[in-house]
């Protein structure tokens, strides 16, 4: 699975020729962190909308039509009651916190090469705009082993078997959570979804983590922590300490914060499950915004197919008159795909226009500030 990823990979390189700097050394914003509305090509929207992202509760009787109306209508909803300890949530924020309080120096030693996709590093979508985002990130695929040896020489197994653990746990949520975003598109049986296994477990599906660190900024108006963008998975579990500031965008609305709830998760749609929904479930676009005082953290559980696994609009959503609005597409190709087009991509698989004249969410922001 790493070689696979880095390949789709291998050929965007991201940004290297930079180096992080010492946030904490940084008592105004740079430049090269300055931010405005042209920026994003989004627009500037309102972060105090009168709607609110859903809250599941998944041991509620009424999850999984819940769940539908949230994807049909939000592409993102938070969890709640959802299995997974609170101690280890509280662990893996611990870890994360430790990782990226570090020195500099430090960190760098576990640096993602510009051609790998584990490893400290700049966010990839960074290569698509002109300006820097105010964060750090820390990508594992696989074992963890290799890259905290580098970090924690003495004692990195402990944190090892925490992101370990972690990683199991996502695991099983997002194969019961599949089952309910697939239910809600009455795809129920396993045989619908061959590659989720004889068991329906889908224990040969593809996964990343993404460990996202925002630090307070001097300028939180004027900057960005992570730009808009969509996730390439199927779904994507996040994780968000008690400091605000993921926002989605809802059409219509605007930009919409979705405030860390205790113990919550939030699940975004991703570019394939829209894709395997036929456009019914659109991939929601976020962003990360900075604070002034606090910082964040975030933990992103980046699921996917396998490798070798094409994922189409399913048959059960085709017909006359909702032809297959996309081509087969592995998870390695959409990246590679994504990696060259970024928000134009899902536009590239596509086959047809949909009858009901509706383009891709994020088709409207096909101008994106190329640095």
């Amino acid at each position: 699975m790493p070689s696979r990823l880095s390949d789709a990979f291998r050929a965007h390189p991201v940004h290297p020729q930079l180096k992080h700097p010492d946030f904490t050394s940084l008592q105004e914003l740079p430049e090269s962190y300055t931010w405005n509305q042209r920026d994003d090509d989004y627009p500037s929207g309102d972060s105090f909308a009168s709607e609110s992202v859903p809250i599941i509760d998944l041991n509620g009787p009424n999850a999984l039509q819940g769940i539908g109306h949230a994807c049909k209508t939000w592409g993102v909803f938070q969890v709640i009651n959802h299995g997974i300890p609170t101690s280890l949530l509280d662990m893996v924020e611990f870890t994360s916190r430790t990782l990226f309080s570090l020195p500099v120096h430090q960190k760098l030693k576990a640096s993602r090469s510009p051609d790998g996709v584990s490893g400290y590093g700049f966010a990839r979508i960074s290569s698509f705009f002109s300006k820097l985002m105010w964060s750090e990130g820390f990508t594992i695929v696989g074992s963890p082993d290799e890259h905290f040896r580098q970090l924690w020489p003495q004692d990195y197994s402990n944190y090892c078997d925490v992101i370990k653990e972690y990683n199991e746990e996502m695991k099983k949520l997002a194969g019961r959570l599949m089952w309910l975003m697939l239910g809600s598109l009455c795809i129920i049986a396993k045989q619908d979804i061959k590659w989720s296994g004889p068991k329906g477990d889908f224990k040969e599906a593809s996964a990343a983590l993404q460990l996202n660190y925002y630090p307070a900024c001097p300028d939180p108006d004027r900057a960005m922590g992570l730009a808009a963008h969509t996730d390439s998975t199927l779904l994507t579990i996040l994780y968000q300490n008690s400091t605000s500031g993921l926002q989605v965008l809802k059409e219509g609305v605007g930009w919409v914060t979705v405030p860390p709830v205790p113990g919550g998760l939030v699940i975004n749609v991703g570019d394939l499950m829209h894709i395997l929904s036929n456009g019914s479930y659109p991939s929601v676009v976020h962003r990360a915004m900075v604070n002034r005082t606090h910082h964040r953290l975030s933990l992103a559980y980046l699921y996917g197919p396998p490798s070798s696994v094409k994922i189409s609009p399913h048959p059960k959503l085709v017909g006359p008159t909702h032809p297959p609005l996309y081509r087969p597409v592995t998870w390695n190709e959409y990246l590679d795909t994504k990696a060259k087009h970024f928000n134009k991509a899902l536009s590239s698989v596509r086959v047809c226009v949909p009858l009901n004249g509706l383009v891709d969410v994020n088709e409207h922001n096909n101008s994106v500030t190329v640095g």
